[in-house]
């Protein structure tokens, strides 16, 4: 599998790097290797801009998130945060920028590698999926610098580990090894790292491979299921299930299965 295929996005960015490894694949690698990946404001405005246009890229099914094996991301940038004021912080947009990722339509996965703290952390349990490498480090040190989470870390964490190893994350800087996140079904599973970025371009390109709407509207249900009662989640499922049957792919996926062959899907 070719990893280093030229970037053919058409913005120059300087934070990331925007790829397509395999068919309907976008990577996106973080690129800031010096300072290990910190998010900082220009980072996640070329971040959001490369996911808004892979989300409405119609040849892209599943996009790949990643940093380097030392580092997927470290957290913020603090340097920019030291001297903020509540009004610099509030003008400046910063959490603006994680809601317009929550936007994203098409399956995320976070490919993770080294250290994954503070805002690295919170940018890899905001994917759909992680993939770590054997040795992905987990944290939420906010706590350290007289903060907490402020991009889901308090929220997403605990819906994933529960409330008191997610107290201990957050109150104590307590880090997660890949095979304690593998455990506690914050990651999904581990490979060696030599092959957590192929595994996951592979995952990704399985799930492109696949109906987009049906794929689109199960990543919107799972969503769905951490905001609502399993009444209304029901509810929920339900209508997103009877929708499906007004598009072609249900017609198609249905009709190649009865006539055992492979269906043909066009999004539609």
């Amino acid at each position: 599998m070719d990893l280093h295929t030229p970037d053919l996005a058409p913005i120059n960015f300087q934070d990331i790097i925007v790829e397509r490894p395999v068919e309907r694949v976008g990577l996106i690698r973080l690129n800031r290797p010096q300072a290990l990946n910190a998010l900082r404001s220009q980072l996640m405005e070329e971040l959001i801009n490369a996911l808004q246009s892979f989300d409405h890229e119609a040849t892209i099914g599943a996009i790949v998130i990643t940093g380097n094996d030392k580092a997927f991301s470290a957290g913020a940038d603090i340097t920019e945060m030291a001297n903020a004021t509540l009004t610099d912080m509030l003008n400046r947009g910063m959490i603006e920028r994680w809601r317009q990722l929550r936007n994203i339509r098409k399956p995320l996965i976070a490919a993770v590698s080294g250290h994954c703290l503070g805002g690295g952390c919170e940018l890899a349990i905001a994917c759909d999926i992680i993939v770590a490498s054997e040795t992905a480090k987990f944290g939420q040190p906010e706590i350290n610098i007289g903060v907490i989470p402020g991009a889901g870390g308090t929220q997403r964490l605990t819906k994933a580990v529960g409330k008191s190893l997610a107290m201990e994350i957050v109150l104590n800087d307590r880090r997660l090894t890949a095979e304690e996140a593998l455990r506690y079904g914050l990651a999904s599973r581990i490979a060696p790292l030599d092959q957590y970025l192929t595994d996951a371009i592979s995952l990704a390109a399985q799930i492109a491979a696949r109906a987009p709407l049906g794929v689109q509207m199960g990543k919107e249900a799972i969503n769905k299921s951490f905001e609502m009662s399993l009444a209304d989640g029901m509810s929920y499922e339900e209508k997103l299930f009877y929708i499906l049957f007004a598009s072609e792919d249900q017609k198609e996926g249905m009709r190649a299965f009865v006539e055992k062959r492979k269906p043909v899907w066009r999004g539609q």
